[in-house]
């Protein structure tokens, strides 16, 4: 095939990149997964696995053995790196064949794959290890693409598979991976051996060739025919999925319904956990939610194991017009809390008729995927990257039903089939060697002045203790370059002028829109005016009072209105200033909005502690080594009012302290930190970060 024709799949093979890993077939190995999956219509972050297998010396008796290669538990193929993969003697994986004693007692099977590691230093094998070792093939992918899958969950999925491919591919019925899936591989080569790739009943594709490149070639050769085996019969006996019943609102509509609706969904998603959410109103799924099958094929659940175990058994379809109004988040909340109640007593039935004596305890009933017809899809997970994995493994969930439709009719995996997955006791295993979660797992920061400084070094100390965090800054230039010091899904940014309602509303639509809401507050966003009374301009006091107090103001009122939403508390931090406390020259406006911030604090804890939402400060001082505000006439003006030289500043206020310490921006992160994740029961509270200055002792 011409590789310029391909239609439904990306041709990435670059051949001077492949040139260069000539000779290196492990290289060329990983170069063929990372180019697989960039593709999300061929495998989905995490799903997929591939191999290859090599001559190399035994380190033992020198002689030539052959090792396969292939991706670990719990990698990626996308991002796969020597780091990711398992070496394993073939010899002795096939030979574990002599003591397999039957589906019963398949799962000892995976601790026996240590014993036949060649490679030390490897990932633990994946469950899937011998579905690539019993076949005798020097490369193979194992792929979950969307149209593969849409032929492997119609019901009629072996008469398609020979309609599209003939005699040249095989086809198993669905069997849980495993050992004995790979024996049913193996023996499905045995009785065709001309075939150039295996369909897996309700599962995905098995292709493999003689080098990387021809292996690439297969699989994307093999998804192509089905791709377009599909295309030619979308819609022709019927519109799809039924044809659309209703019409999605415009894009701004449905952006603004989706972030009113968001914090509301996360706290009635957070009765276990604080949720992580993610949007997306997707074409794809606009097509489906707006369709006279939606409430066909949605209570079905997925059918490939890797979907639903990242979705849940079914979604949960929401019974709101697309245009309600939302503005009334208690009456929203009561309409929808016996919706939700509905789920989780059906996964709490599902769970009870399909559990064995030694399954694990049921996990989190609540709803990972979320439908809101008209408006879109909301995913809510322990963190940002699972919530968006589950988004794009339910869209191609989405494609393979749309697929299977036009094929013929699309058919679920059994739900106790899908149990066994789902509480797999070495799927449990997994979830119990993952690493515990941090401090602030789960929870939202929206973070003013984050563009450097004290802000930056704020979002900087939260991200790394689990938050995700807004991060917004008047100056776009500054927060888009501390944006992008964030790994992925760790982050987003909004440029906002605290001063400005509507920007102020713009952020935290920001924060609902990516992570479903915002639970943490931290008033970062600042300017020093360092003036005597005679020089300072109703401007400086007007620019002092709307940054610092009005900003304040305004970010604890949006905020609030969300927390509320999501009822489930949460905190706001005001970083003010030791000057707040301490009469000092030349410091009139500064000092007193510095002071309205400390006690505005003071107030709203008060009110707020009903709502269980905590309100406290932090005072720092002298922070003017990363300090944005000690750059320029503020520096120069408090050296002025001290009668030093502006370079000396540091050294005089390290000097002036008890502990005799330079502050910095880290340190002011670090009190944030402690007041939010350690001093869970304290509000109305000031922490001083200023080494110690007696003046500004608060007791």
């Amino acid at each position: 095939m011409n590789v310029k024709t391909f239609e439904h799949v990306d041709y990435l093979w670059d051949d001077k990149k492949a040139a260069s890993l000539e000779g290196d077939e492990v290289a060329l190995f990983l170069y063929r997964s990372n180019v697989l999956g960039a593709d999300l219509r061929i495998t989905n972050y995490g799903g997929g696995n591939t191999s290859c297998k090599t001559i190399e010396a035994d380190p033992l008796t020198g002689q030539n053995v052959e090792v396969m290669w292939v991706k670990g538990s719990g990698g990626d193929i996308g991002t796969l790196t020597r780091k990711g993969i398992a070496g394993l003697y073939v010899d002795r994986l096939r030979a574990l064949k002599r003591v397999y004693r039957g589906l019963e007692h398949e799962d000892e099977m995976v601790a026996l794959f240590n014993h036949c590691l060649y490679d030390l230093d490897s990932r633990a094998p994946s469950i899937d290890t011998p579905l690539h070792g019993l076949l005798p093939f020097k490369h193979i992918d194992h792929l979950h693409p969307d149209a593969l899958i849409a032929v492997a969950a119609a019901k009629d999925s072996q008469a398609v598979t020979h309609e599209i491919w003939g005699d040249t591919m095989g086809w198993v019925p669905w069997q849980r991976p495993g050992f004995d899936l790979g024996l049913q591989l193996e023996k499905c080569l045995e009785e065709n051996p001309d075939i150039r790739g295996i369909v897996l009943g309700s599962h995905g594709l098995f292709t493999w060739g003689d080098t990387s490149y021809a292996c690439y070639m297969n699989s994307l050769e093999v998804i192509e025919q089905a791709s377009n085996y599909i295309e030619e019969r979308q819609g022709k006996k019927r519109p799809v999925f039924g044809g659309q019943t209703q019409k999605s609102l415009p894009a701004t509509d449905r952006h603004n319904q989706a972030a009113q609706l968001a914090p509301v969904l996360r706290g009635l998603c957070s009765g276990y956990q604080k949720m992580i959410g993610h949007f997306t109103d997707d074409e794809r799924v606009l097509e489906f939610i707006n369709s006279q099958d939606l409430n066909k094929l949605a209570p079905l659940g997925t059918s490939c194991p890797d979907h639903f175990l990242r979705t849940k058994i079914k979604p949960l379809v929401l019974n709101l017009p697309a245009n309600a109004d939302l503005s009334d988040a208690a009456a929203v909340r009561a309409q929808l809390e016996p919706l939700f109640e509905q789920y989780r007593q059906d996964y709490a039935d599902y769970y009870q008729s399909c559990k064995h004596p030694n399954s694990p305890a049921m996990r989190d009933p609540n709803p990972v995927v979320i439908l809101y017809p008209g408006v879109g899809m909301f995913t809510f997970s322990k963190n940002k990257q699972t919530a968006r994995v589950a988004s794009e493994f339910y869209i191609n969930a989405i494609n393979v039903m749309r697929g299977a439709e036009a094929i013929s009719e699309y058919a679920a995996l059994p739900r106790q089939e899908a149990f066994d997955i789902e509480y797999w006791l070495l799927e449990e295993a997994k979830l119990q060697r993952m690493p515990p979660e941090k401090p602030l797992s789960g929870r939202v920061a929206i973070i003013t002045g984050a563009g450097g400084g004290i802000g930056k070094a704020i979002a900087d100390k939260l991200a790394a203790e689990g938050a995700n965090v807004v991060l917004t800054d008047v100056a776009e230039d500054r927060i888009q370059e501390a944006n992008s010091s964030f790994a992925r899904d760790t982050s987003t940014y909004a440029v906002c002028d605290v001063t400005d309602d509507q920007s102020v509303a713009a952020a935290f639509k920001k924060a609902c829109l990516e992570f479903g809401g915002a639970d943490i507050v931290v008033h970062s966003a600042g300017l020093a005016i360092s003036k005597p009374l005679e020089e300072t301009s109703l401007n400086d006091w007007a620019l002092l009072q709307n940054v610092l107090v009005k900003g304040q103001f305004l970010m604890a009122q949006t905020g609030t209105e969300i927390m509320r939403k999501q009822g489930f508390g949460g905190d706001i931090i005001n970083i003010a200033s030791k000057n707040g406390l301490v009469s000092g020259p030349n410091n009139v406006a500064y000092g007193t909005a510095k002071a309205a911030q400390q006690h505005m604090t003071r107030l709203l804890a008060a009110e707020l502690g009903k709502d269980n939402i905590r309100v406290n400060t932090v005072n720092p001082d002298g922070v003017i080594v990363g300090s944005k505000i000690w750059e320029g006439a503020w520096s120069e003006g408090r050296a002025k009012a001290y009668g030093i030289k502006v370079e000396d500043l540091p050294e005089h206020y390290a000097k002036r302290n008890l502990l005799h310490k330079v502050i910095l921006p880290e340190d002011i992160a670090n009190g944030v930190f402690v007041l939010i994740a350690i001093l869970k029961k304290s509000t109305g509270n000031t922490i001083n970060v200023d080494g110690g200055m007696e003046a500004a002792f608060v007791r």
